[in-house]
C-alpha cells in the first residue's frame, strides 16, 4: 500500500526502502557486508519549546529548526509549527556489536569500517530524504550538512556543536542519554543518528520519558555503571564523561591503529556501547549482574 507523499509513514519508507537497496549501504570489507540493516524513525515538531531549551542546557548557540531552516532557505519565511524535525536510529550490526564486544582498548575493524564508511552512508540517507523531499514540494535540509555546522567550545560540556544529532533523537521520542553521554534507544546505544528538518507538518513522536537520562540505570537505580570499565582510558566515571580524554584516545591513538591494522583512514572506539546492557536495548534492573 503506497504511504500518502507528506506522512510519517511515506517518509520512514523513503529512509527504510534507501537503507535496504542502496549499494552503499556496506562497510566495503571483503564481504561486503551492510552498514545497517534495520532503521527507527521519530518526528518532533519545529516548534516545540525543548528547541529552546536546547539554547540553555547545550548552549546559545545551539540552533532551533527554525534556525537551521532558515540558513539553507534565507528567503522563505517559514513558522516554527510549521517544520518537522526527522530524526532517526541506525543500530549497529549483530556481527560488528559482537566483533567490538570482545575489545579492550582498540576498535573491531568492523566498527572501525562503521565509523567511516557507515556514516558516510548516513550522509548518503540525509541527503537522500532532502532531494525526495524537496522533489516532493517540501523544503528540506539537514543541519549537519549546513557548511554553517561546527563545534564550539561549552561552559558546561567543553566540546558542543551548532546541531546536535543526539539532542533532536531525544526530542523526537527516540532515546534518553547514558553516563557515557551515548544515548540509549530501544535499539540500543551502539549505533548512528542522522535528522533532516523540513517544512511539512508530521505528528509529533511521543516522548515516552519525563527525564534526559530516564534509559539509563546507573540514574534511575543507582547501579550498572559498565560502561566505566569498558572505557579503554578512563574517560567515564560517576562524574561523566570526559570529551578530551575520549578524543584524544579516538585521535591519534585508535587512527593511528586503524590504519597501521586494518589500512584504511579511520579511527572508532565504541568499546562503552558494546558488552553494556544498553547495548541493543533499553536495560532493566534485571540486565545487570554484579
Amino acid at each position: 500500500m503506497k504511504h500518502p507523499t507528506g506522512s510519517a509513514e511515506w517518509i520512514q519508507s523513503v529512509i527504510t526502502e534507501f537503507i535496504e537497496t542502496s549499494p552503499d549501504n556496506s562497510l566495503r570489507n571483503e564481504t561486503n557486508d551492510k552498514a545497517f540493516e534495520t532503521t527507527l524513525v521519530g518526528f518532533s515538531s519545529g516548534a516545540d519549546p525543548i528547541y529552546e531549551e536546547f539554547k540553555t542546557h547545550v548552549g546559545p548557540f545551539h540552533w532551533t529548526p527554525a534556525e537551521a531552516f532558515a540558513l539553507a532557505y534565507p528567503d522563505i519565511q517559514a513558522r516554527p509549527e510549521d517544520l518537522s524535525v526527522i530524526s532517526w536510529v541506525l543500530p549497529q550490526t549483530g556481527a560488528t556489536r559482537k566483533d567490538n564486544r570482545k575489545e579492550m582498548f582498540y576498535p573491531a575493524e568492523r566498527w572501525a569500517r562503521n565509523r567511516i564508511f557507515g556514516e558516510e552512508f548516513n550522509v548518503r540517507i540525509r541527503k537522500r530524504l532532502v532531494e525526495v523531499l524537496v522533489a516532493a514540494g517540501f523544503e528540506a535540509v539537514s543541519p549537519m550538512l549546513c557548511s554553517q555546522w561546527e563545534r564550539k567550545d561549552s561552559d558546561r560540556f567543553v566540546i558542543a556543536s551548532t546541531w546536535s544529532e543526539r539532542h533532536a533523537a531525544y526530542a523526537s521520542g527516540l532515546g534518553t542519554f547514558g553516563l557515557c553521554d551515548g544515548l540509549i534507544t530501544p535499539l540500543g546505544k551502539a549505533m548512528r543518528l542522522g535528522s533532516v528538518v523540513a517544512r511539512v507538518k508530521i505528528p509529533p513522536t511521543p516522548r515516552p520519558y519525563k527525564d534526559h537520562h530516564e534509559y539509563c540505570l546507573f540514574f534511575t537505580k543507582g547501579t550498572c555503571g559498565k560502561c566505566i570499565d569498558r572505557c579503554p582510558v578512563q574517560a567515564i566515571s560517576k562524574n561523566g564523561h570526559d570529551k578530551i580524554k575520549c578524543r584524544n584516545h579516538l585521535k591519534p591513538t585508535s587512527a593511528d591503529y586503524v590504519k597501521s591494522r586494518f589500512h584504511f583512514d579511520g579511527y572508532g572506539c565504541g568499546l562503552c556501547q558494546t558488552g553494556v546492557p544498553c547495548e541493543s536495548k533499553i536495560p532493566v534492573a534485571a540486565d545487570v549482574k554484579e
